[in-house]
C-alpha cells in the first residue's frame, strides 16, 4: 500500500527530514540490524567482483557507512559515495569524515532512477526501496541494468507485526534518544520536547514504511517486467538476530559479473 511520506515531499522541511534519518541511524546502530546485513552485501561484492559502492538514497548516511564499517572487520575493505536527492550534506560530510577514508559524499542531488553516467560502482539502496513505488521502483532497477552496473536493495524492515509494533513505539524512542543524535542541531529540541513534530512525523513515515515494504514476490514480480538480457536477480530474506523478524534484499548483476560467459 503506497500511501505517501512526509520525507519524499520536496517542500518537507529539511530540519525535520535530516532528524528523521538521523534518528534511523542512530536505532540500526542500537538494534545491530545495519551491521546483520553486512554477510549478504559481502557475498554481492565478491560475485560482483566490485569493492567501490555508490550508495543511492542514502539520507544520513547512517545504514552505509555501517555496512562498510563491518565489511572492514571482516577483512573485506570497500570504498563508498554516499548520495541522496535531497542530501543531508552534514550528516553525510561528517560520516565521511570518521571513516577513515571509506566514505566519500557526492555533492549533487542524485536521483537513484537517472543516476549520473560517471557515478559508477556497485549500487546499494538501504532501507528506501520501499519509497519508490512499483513503477519508479522498476526505473531504479532498469537504470542500473541500462548502465550495467550491479544493484543491490537492502530492507531492515519486513511487514511482519513484530515490525509494526517497533513502528508504534518509535515516538517513544525518539523522545527519549534526542540526546544522542549526531550531528546535533539544536531545533530538534523544540520539535520534540517542546512541540513533538518529530515523533509525529517518524511514526507516521514509519507506519507507511511498514506498509509499502515490498515482500519477496512482490519483487520478483517488479523484475519479471524489466528488460534485463544476461542479467541475473537474487531475492531473499536474511533473519534479523533471535528476533521473528526479517529483512528482504534483492541483487542484480550482469551475468559478466558472475564469471559466466554472455
Amino acid at each position: 500500500m503506497h500511501l505517501v511520506e512526509l520525507e519524499d515531499l520536496a517542500w518537507f522541511p529539511a530540519i525535520l527530514r535530516d532528524g528523521g534519518t538521523t534518528y534511523l541511524e542512530l536505532a540500526l546502530r542500537l538494534s545491530g540490524h545495519g551491521a546483520m546485513r553486512a554477510p549478504r552485501v559481502a557475498q554481492a561484492l565478491t560475485d560482483t567482483g566490485e569493492r567501490h559502492v555508490v550508495d543511492l538514497c542514502s539520507g544520513g548516511g547512517g545504514p552505509a557507512a555501517i555496512v562498510a564499517a563491518e565489511l572492514h572487520k571482516q577483512g573485506m575493505p570497500v570504498t563508498v559515495r554516499l548520495s541522496d536527492l535531497y542530501p543531508n550534506l552534514p550528516a553525510l560530510q561528517r560520516q565521511a569524515a570518521e571513516s577513515g577514508g571509506a566514505l566519500s559524499v557526492e555533492p549533487r542531488p542524485v536521483d537513484a532512477t537517472a543516476v549520473p553516467a560517471d557515478v559508477k560502482g556497485f549500487r546499494t539502496i538501504f532501507n528506501a526501496f520501499h519509497h519508490f513505488p512499483p513503477e519508479l521502483a522498476r526505473r531504479v532497477l532498469q537504470n542500473a541494468v541500462d548502465a550495467r552496473q550491479p544493484i543491490g536493495v537492502f530492507e531492515v524492515v519486513s511487514r511482519e507485526p513484530l515490525m509494526l509494533l517497533g513502528m508504534l513505539t518509535a515516538p517513544i524512542g525518539v523522545m527519549l534518544t534526542l540526546p544522542l543524535w549526531r550531528p546535533f542541531r539544536w531545533a530538534w529540541i523544540f520539535w520534540t520536547w517542546i512541540i513533538p513534530v518529530m515523533p509525529a512525523f517518524v511514526l507516521w513515515d514509519g507506519l507507511v514504511s511498514w506498509l509499502r515494504i515490498y515482500s519477496e514476490d512482490e519483487l520478483r514480480e517488479l523484475v519479471s517486467g524489466i528488460d534485463a538480457p544476461n542479467w541475473i536477480w537474487e531475492i531473499g530474506k536474511t533473519k534479523l538476530g533471535d528476533a521473528p523478524a526479517y529483512a528482504t534484499w534483492l541483487v542484480g548483476r550482469p551475468v559478466a559479473a558472475a564469471g559466466v560467459a554472455t
